[in-house]
């Protein structure tokens, strides 16, 4: 069951400058007491669009540093490092106390043509093929490649294949970005911990203490949130506390549009 409604997420990714280079945005409402990662990812993206007209989001890198608060607004306040004709980039922190809980440093470019291409598309599953989940922190339908249950210690592969549609949407190109970054920090833990004997997604903070402390997406073409989008997660080794994961998004023309990476705590609870 999800622990978020989606308007409550479209609501947080409202941007509305309170001085010059200051937001403060809402958390999302739900039931418990820590900010989800992804949402302040999902902010930084609509901030620094928001900052630099004619210009999208080619990739943003961000560090979780310390827990939030979400009973507390985040005070983010924005730098622009650089505008050019064609590209941009942006500074962000965001503070709660005079804290700091999170930094982004975001780029942006302006559309231009040129050479392409890209790897294979995955041979999957279709969504209609693949097994209806309900994740925690995704307020829309999602459907899992192969059956694959996160939640269950069953032994696997460390990788991890995801159909994901949010409802019709008439946004512009930064909240369907936004969107997806949020989506994208979810299951890369579980990922990781796939091929861990009696350990999983299920027994965060219980056997394993987890968190994310560094999350990376990029933006290779448009895309829209609201179409089938394909997460296909690995994560190619975990070691010293630390889980490494990536991922590729493609849409359901194939076309890749958005890749993503992270390093997380996977830090066994002392007994």
């Amino acid at each position: 069951m999800s622990l978020i409604q989606f308007n409550d997420l479209l609501a947080c990714l409202e941007v509305s400058q309170s001085a010059e280079g200051r937001y403060t945005l809402p958390n999302m409402k739900m039931d418990y007491h820590r900010i989800f990662g992804g949402q302040l990812i999902a902010q930084a993206i609509v901030i620094a669009a928001h900052s630099a007209e004619g210009k999208a989001v080619t990739s943003v890198h961000t560090l979780l540093m310390r827990e939030g608060d979400r009973e507390q607004p985040v005070e983010f306040e924005l730098e622009s490092l650089q505008d050019g004709r064609s590209f941009a980039s942006r500074a962000l922190v965001g503070r709660q106390d005079d804290k700091t809980i999170f930094s982004a440093q975001i780029s942006l470019h302006a559309s231009e043509e040129g050479p392409a291409h890209q790897i294979a598309f995955p041979e999957v599953a279709t969504p209609d093929e693949s097994k209806p989940v309900e994740l925690s922190m995704i307020p829309w339908e999602t459907r899992a490649v192969g059956g694959v249950d996160l939640q269950s210690s069953e032994v696997g592969e460390p990788r991890y294949a995801l159909w994901m549609r949010a409802p019709k949407l008439e946004a512009e190109l930064p909240v369907h970005q936004a969107l997806l970054a949020h989506s994208s920090t979810l299951n890369l833990i579980g990922t990781a911990l796939r091929p861990q004997e009696n350990l999983s997604e299920a027994d965060a903070q219980m056997k394993i203490l987890t968190a994310v402390t560094s999350h990376t997406v990029w933006f290779h073409r448009p895309l829209r949130a609201d179409d089938w989008l394909l997460l296909h997660h690995e994560s190619p080794t975990m070691s010293n506390a630390r889980g490494f994961g990536t991922g590729h998004v493609f849409n359901s023309d194939r076309d890749l549009v958005a890749s993503f990476a992270q390093e997380n705590l996977l830090r066994p609870v002392s007994k």
